[in-house]
């Protein structure tokens, strides 16, 4: 852990080598976790390199006694909200579904049958598709913890909150998608 410390360290002073080993680092869980938070793999791409290309412009306020990861989720999250934010406006504009809507797919073992696999992508995008249609204040302690597998402790540094606060946001998370997927035709 003191050579990752010493890596935050010299990244927070502008070492251009030391962030770029950060970004390695972290790409491949940020990515999922972006990936998770809006539901379109090509967006979540790209909303990844915004959060990079955001945090090393403000790597100067990275205060490196705190997680490069919880500092990073914090900015992706931004981002993801303000990805949000411009699809609601440009559904209101364009009206009807968003075009660039997005199908999750499953990749089934040999042994699956086509119903099976069918079954299961369906599963899939609902769940999906259910998740994303969370509130942000719900679905990001839900993605933090549930998916991520973070505690909750870490959760409520990222999004600046209290341990309670992001208990009581789980539990609705999951009273939201238990009734959102018991309503869904299937």
């Amino acid at each position: 852990m003191p050579e990752r410390e010493a890596l935050q360290a010299r990244a927070a002073g502008g070492d251009v080598a030391a962030f770029d080993a950060l970004m390695r680092e972290t790409k491949a869980g940020l990515y999922r976790f972006v990936r998770r938070y809006i539901g379109d793999p090509e967006e979540a791409y790209d909303l990844v390199q915004e959060a990079y290309a955001a945090s090393w412009l403000a790597i100067g306020r990275y205060d490196p006694n705190r997680s490069f990861e919880a500092w990073l989720r914090t900015i992706a999250i931004n981002k993801c909200r303000d990805w949000s934010r411009r699809r609601r406006v440009r559904r209101l504009l364009l009206g009807g579904p968003d075009i660039n809507s997005w199908e999750a797919l499953v990749v089934a073992d040999g042994e699956a049958s086509v119903e099976d696999r069918h079954d299961a992508a369906t599963r899939s995008r609902r769940l999906q598709a259910a998740i994303a249609a969370l509130p942000p204040k719900l679905k990001e302690p839900l993605l933090l913890t549930a998916i991520e597998e973070r505690s909750q402790a870490e959760a409520a540094e990222i999004l600046g909150l209290s341990v309670k606060a992001v208990e009581m946001r789980v539990a609705r998370a999951r009273q939201k998608l238990a009734a959102h997927l018991q309503v869904l035709p299937e």
